[in-house]
């Protein structure tokens, strides 16, 4: 670590020979392939589902990814998110953002807070970016009311078979209202709030129903704004800040669940 980034040896892995091998002769598989989720993603999955799960673990479960669209999963824990809607209707979404007067618009498929707008009244472009983000009406997208503590930060918390294991504040910089770090987000040690155990309490039984092990929610203000099953990133930053180990931990519970 140097400067408080990850610096990585050069070369960090070695390339053994390649052996055709069944996926069910490994402990455990991991389908961490990064978002969006495209058809190929889709057919990795189906893939996926005819690994039997009482030989090897497939983390995260194919049919929960697909399940699991990372915007809209959040609709069912309705004490723990923002007042959302999700329509491809102009009119809907010009009603809501006038009822709550700002609002933030994200499609369905994104990813590192790509396509993600903020609206409010008097916005003379509302039409065109509705359209755009809809393409003309075709696709719904996710609309939340503006939760103002977003500019303390936008905190990702890691969990691991529904229990938090650490976390990160991602602070939007600059003109910026997106805390995501893949838009210049800075990031910031924190600690995990009563209210967020809380919501980690109401996810973890679904979660765990859905065999979606490893899970990165996003908190906003002492809400639940999304909850990442993909690929979620963050680890390396808790790790640097909280001076731990969490993908150790995570081989740890995979070894003890296959049984040691």
């Amino acid at each position: 670590m140097a400067e408080g980034r990850w610096i990585a040896q050069s070369p960090w892995f070695q390339v053994g020979d390649r052996a055709l091998q069944c996926l069910e002769e490994m402990d455990a598989v991991f389908m961490r392939t990064d978002p969006p989720v495209t058809i190929p993603y889709l057919y990795a999955t189906y893939i996926l589902d005819y690994i039997d799960p009482g030989k090897t673990l497939v983390f995260n479960s194919p049919k929960g990814l697909r399940n699991a669209n990372e915007k809209m999963y959040a609709l069912q824990f309705t004490g723990a998110i923002p007042e959302t809607i999700v329509s491809a209707e102009k009119q809907v979404i010009r009603d809501f953002m006038e009822r709550k007067g700002k609002v933030v618009l994200k499609p369905l498929g994104g990813k590192a807070g790509e396509g993600i707008l903020l609206l409010e009244e008097g916005d003379r472009n509302f039409n065109s970016l509705v359209e755009i983000s809809t393409q003309q009406g075709r696709y719904p997208v996710m609309v939340q009311t503006f939760l103002p503590a977003a500019k303390d930060g936008d905190k990702r918390i890691i969990l691991l078979n529904g229990e938090p294991m650490g976390a990160v504040n991602r602070i939007p910089t600059g003109a910026e209202f997106r805390g995501n770090m893949a838009v210049g987000g800075r990031v910031a040690k924190v600690e995990i709030t009563e209210r967020e155990r809380e919501i980690c309490a109401q996810l973890a039984p679904v979660l765990q129903r859905d065999g979606l092990y490893f899970v990165g929610i996003d908190v906003i203000g002492g809400y639940l704004t999304e909850v990442n099953v993909t690929s979620p990133t963050g680890v390396r930053e808790v790790d640097r800040l909280d001076g731990v180990q969490l993908g150790q931990k995570v081989i740890e519970w995979v070894v003890e669940k296959q049984g040691g």
